[in-house]
């Protein structure tokens, strides 16, 4: 039998490279959700908008994430992961460019729209670890391409607020492009491209009837109440998306090759790391929404702080800096233990750090360390997820199968959102002629987002088994597999 010519050994400096190249580029995915949140007051009045019509531009991302989340990583899986890497993080640049050119809030919302792109970034980084890294490396760069939603959160408040406050808000996106357009140049030069593809035709019904219903289902949830969750545009939303989304998964069922392979979510390993993503998306969601509240109320509520954007960032910043130093650490108990008993063990310590907050809300050091200690169970968890992902389903599949992971943290995360308004417009009183939340009404919210995690715990622990040497074994034979099959068929 003819052997194949040795593949020559790539430059040392690209390899060492590699991962926080990848990391770099979800921490700037992070960033650029963030930026447009000290915006939000000024905008009507820079833009002419209405306060309702301002609020798209964090919407039309939501959405449009949502949507490619999956799509994109679908098509990684076929056209190869490093391409559509590259074109998302293009994607999330020209938006940036496009903020930073206009005033016009209809091209603002476009753009933001368009960002939402990013939000693959981190399934197909994770999904390119996989592939490329040999086993040992593999759970600790995971972990840390995991943790990069909440650092570069934590980094994207403060840094747009202070840009904000210094200079012209179109700066601070000049800046984002500028990150975004070095970001596409290093992941081209530094990431080599898969050989795992799936072979097949792209499912454009599947992609086009989940975009429908997720569509319906996240702008009823985050319309909900603006325009009141009784009300006929949002129950006509709901029934859309549900009749949508039965005949989506019908079609799926279907397809030869399907976006989506439900059957790999009705397995237990998959459909309960997908059930314990929505809820660890929900009780995380709640910490940064809820916090950049509380300490921005007025003194006069009797527990509020009143700090200011720059400082509110700033009393967030800790909790990312815990998610970069605690990443490590998830790797080994994963490692040791088994990711599913990682991600139980994040849960449960998300639960505890809520009930620091609802032990005690007012003194501005223990707002700092329930919200990282919050944070470093999230840092578990997310770091967790991916890996379960990645043991459970074959190595051609994992940038879909992980961009699923992610759209149900997005749809755990919009409903969070929905939820704690809910909670804090209920429980409000008047305060100089406006509606203010009660202190009772924030340690709801916490109380309702510690519960949740406490059932992410619960499903985390309903998961199968799978010590990690298993794990691990089944994962390298799956990866050697699918990598020799491409390199036969080249």
């Amino acid at each position: 039998m003819e052997q194949s010519a040795p593949i020559p050994p790539r430059p040392r400096l690209r390899d060492r490279l590699t991962v926080p190249v990848l990391a770099s580029g979800g921490i700037l995915m992070a960033v650029m959700q963030t930026v447009v949140v000290p915006l939000l007051p000024d905008l009507p009045r820079l833009t002419g908008a209405s306060a309702a019509t301002v609020s798209w531009t964090v919407t039309a991302t939501l959405l449009s994430g949502a949507v490619l989340t999956p799509v994109l990583g679908r098509a990684g899986d076929m056209y190869g992961k490093r391409r559509v890497l590259t074109a998302a993080l293009a994607l999330m640049t020209a938006g940036s460019v496009m903020c930073a050119l206009s005033s016009d809030i209809g091209v603002l919302i476009a753009a933001r729209a368009l960002q939402g792109a990013a939000a693959s970034v981190v399934p197909l980084s994770i999904s390119i670890l996989r592939d490329e890294l040999p086993p040992e490396r593999r759970g600790s760069a995971v972990a840390l391409m995991s943790s990069t939603v909440g650092i570069g959160a934590a980094l994207g408040l403060p840094l747009a607020a202070l840009v904000v406050q210094y200079a012209d808000w179109h700066t601070m996106f000049w800046l984002t492009s500028a990150l975004g357009a070095l970001g596409v140049a290093a992941t081209w030069w530094a990431v080599r491209e898969s050989p795992l593809r799936e072979p097949g035709r792209f499912d454009v019904a599947g992609a086009l009837g989940l975009a429908a219903g997720l569509v319906c289902l996240l702008l009823g949830v985050s319309q909900g109440g603006t325009w009141g969750w009784g009300s006929a545009r949002v129950l006509a939303l709901f029934l859309a998306s549900a009749v949508v989304l039965a005949l989506w998964c019908r079609q799926q069922l279907r397809a030869a090759r399907p976006l989506v392979d439900l059957r790999l979510v009705t397995r237990p390993r998959v459909g309960l790391s997908h059930v314990a993503a929505l809820l660890t998306g929900f009780a995380f969601y709640a910490n940064s929404l809820v916090t950049a509240q509380l300490v921005q109320a007025p003194k006069a509520t009797g527990y509020g702080l009143g700090l200011s954007i720059v400082a509110t960032g700033l009393c967030l910043l800790p909790g990312g800096v815990t998610m970069l130093l605690f990443s490590p650490l998830s790797a080994r108990i994963s490692a040791a233990r088994g990711p599913r008993i990682t991600l139980a063990l994040g849960a449960a310590v998300i639960a505890c750090g809520y009930a620091l907050r609802i032990a005690d809300s007012r003194d501005l050091w223990m707002i700092i360390l329930g919200a990282s200690v919050v944070a470093t169970g999230t840092t578990l968890a997310y770091s967790a997820l991916p890996t379960l992902i990645l043991r459970a389903v074959p190595a051609a599949q994992t940038a879909s199968a992980n961009g699923v992971n992610v759209l149900m943290r997005t749809i755990g995360q919009a409903v969070s959102s929905a939820a704690v308004a809910a909670v804090l417009v209920h429980h409000s009183s008047p305060l100089g002629g406006a509606p203010v939340p009660t202190l009772h009404g924030y340690l709801l919210a916490f109380a309702l987002a510690g519960a949740v995690a406490l059932a992410a715990c619960a499903a985390a622990l309903s998961i199968p088994g799978d010590g990690p040497a298993g794990g691990t074994r089944r994962a390298r034979g799956a990866t050697r597999g699918a990598r020799d099959e491409a390199m036969e068929g080249a």
